[in-house]
């Protein structure tokens, strides 16, 4: 069962929308409603200050005993360029804070105008009909209902009627689309979808939880129709009085189609959306494909799934569909901090090694990608040693990353030609992305850029600041082994960020 606690909620924002429900959940006064955070610098910050400003903030009694990590450093490289650092060598579970490190080696590796292709191919055509017609994939996450339809055109525009045999090729991507270190109440939320080749609506589906009257179980309303059909729930949920708590608990079998519902909204507040993870993806867009297919009148005979690719004589491409180039979606991945882009990214990294790393490369897609990964960043001037991923998105609980490791790749970016591209993907403080409601009222909105990270006890952020007096300050502040709310450890990192903005070397 997903159980949605406080700090589970903010992780699951994309997935859960539960903005509401968190702001009620939240005791501790946060910047999340755009609040000043409460210790305001003075006016002339010096640089002596800053160590014991820090001090004071993360020595807070509630804040004690988690654990911090930060460095501070100038982008200029002439004399002493590091401000502050606290154990920043030292290894943190980084949450989402990764995808700045997974981000910067795709741009590093495969460029900004990297695209995924969709191929359709046909074999054996006779007149209005094809034998068979194989859709293979390569991991585009960004494919939907208007892409599919998009091919079912082109196909139906070479006079394509019949097809005897449909079959979605799912070979590219090797290895478990699921991730063996990700937890249970992860792998079935939307932003823990699992990640392969053929990939339709960023193998999630959607649906809201309406109140309804005192008493009655929220309403289940699908975003597709269609999954009514496929989808058993069981429904435990109930609509409270206003005077009540409330909570969310969703989630599904893998064995088969059931979503459990449970928890309780109050009578009158508005739908919440909620996402899960579909169990069996390429099967999914295959049906999704023949709905497509269909849509235009072309009739579809038999369906498989395939893992082998096979490259069959006589075959020809007949349609195929290209994703957004990476610069795009690298704002989704920074901007919205999207698991299953971040992942496809990686996994495209192992299936386009170019020549990458001296030792032959594993035929696990993914653990091929971490190769290429680590390569990339090399290049980019980040220490190899100072960070060791085992997924791209930050996920795993298993990831270990320093703050030295990503402030080296904010420094290697902000030498790479890719620079503004990477700058501008960065959620803006107050104004976009996972910081669109942080940092309102406070020298820092509308001119840091960073990365977010959040997990149950983890906290970071990451990024650059403009400074006056310094040009450009880099930062990485990650903290673990918190029994505090996110909220409350986004107000002290909040709080150290903001005196940066006003950091002079007086």
């Amino acid at each position: 069962m997903l159980k949605l606690t406080r700090d589970r909620l903010y992780k699951s924002l994309k997935s859960l929308n539960l903005l509401g429900l968190m702001l009620m959940l939240v005791t501790v006064p946060s910047p999340v409603k755009g609040q000043t955070p409460p210790s305001s610098p003075p006016q002339r910050f010096c640089q002596s200050q800053l160590e014991p400003t820090i001090a004071g903030i993360i020595n807070r009694p509630e804040l004690r005993r988690a654990r911090w990590g930060i460095l501070v450093e100038t982008l200029d490289i002439r004399g002493d360029r590091t401000l502050y650092r606290r154990d920043s060598e030292q290894f943190f579970i980084p949450a989402s804070t990764a995808k700045l490190l997974t981000s910067a080696a795709a741009l590093q590796h495969l460029g900004p105008d990297f695209r995924i292709r969709t191929s359709i191919y046909g074999f054996n055509p006779t007149g209005d009909q094809i034998e068979s017609l194989r859709i293979v994939g390569r991991g585009d996450p960004t494919i939907g209902k208007t892409q599919l339809e998009a091919i079912a055109q082109q196909l139906q525009q070479q006079g394509i009627r019949q097809v005897g045999e449909l079959i979605g090729e799912d070979s590219y991507f090797i290895g478990s689309p699921v991730h063996p270190n990700w937890e249970w109440e992860d792998v079935q939320a939307g932003y823990g979808a699992p990640v392969n080749s053929l990939i339709f609506n960023q193998n999630s589906v959607d649906f809201t939880l309406t109140p309804q009257g005192l008493g009655q179980p929220l309403s289940v309303t699908w975003a597709n129709p269609m999954e009514q059909t496929r989808w058993q729930v069981e429904n435990r949920s109930r609509t409270v009085s206003t005077d009540s708590r409330e909570f969310l608990a969703v989630g599904r079998e893998f064995n088969r189609p059931l979503v459990r519902v449970s928890g309780q909204l109050h009578v009158g507040s508005p739908a919440e959306e909620v996402s899960i993870s579909v169990a069996e993806p390429a099967e999914n867009f295959l049906g999704y494909f023949r709905q497509a297919l269909n849509g235009v009148g072309i009739t579809t005979g038999r369906e498989m799934v395939s893992d082998q690719f096979r490259n069959l004589p006589n075959q020809q491409e007949l349609a195929a569909i290209v994703s957004p180039p990476l610069s795009e979606m690298t704002v989704e991945i920074l901007q919205k901090s999207n698991n299953l882009y971040t992942e496809v990214l990686l996994r495209s990294l192992g299936a386009n090694p170019q020549g990458k790393g001296n030792n032959p490369l594993p035929e696990e897609t993914r653990e091929a990608g971490l190769q290429v990964l680590k390569a990339a960043l090399t290049e980019l001037g980040v220490d190899p040693t100072s960070y060791d991923l085992v997924d791209a998105s930050g996920l795993s609980r298993r990831n270990l990353v320093s703050p030295e490791s990503l402030v080296q790749t904010l420094r290697g970016m902000a030498g790479s030609p890719y620079f503004e591209i990477y700058r501008e993907a960065l959620p803006l403080a107050g104004v976009s992305g996972t910081l669109r409601t942080r940092f309102r009222n406070t020298p820092a909105a509308q001119t840091v850029r960073a990365k977010t990270g959040t997990l149950t006890g983890v906290s970071g952020l990451s990024g650059y600041v403009p400074n006056s007096e310094y040009d450009t300050l880099l930062f990485s502040i990650l903290v673990n082994q918190s029994d505090q709310s996110s909220a409350m450890l986004r107000t002290a990192i909040d709080e150290i960020v903001v005196l940066l903005t006003r950091l002079e070397r007086c």
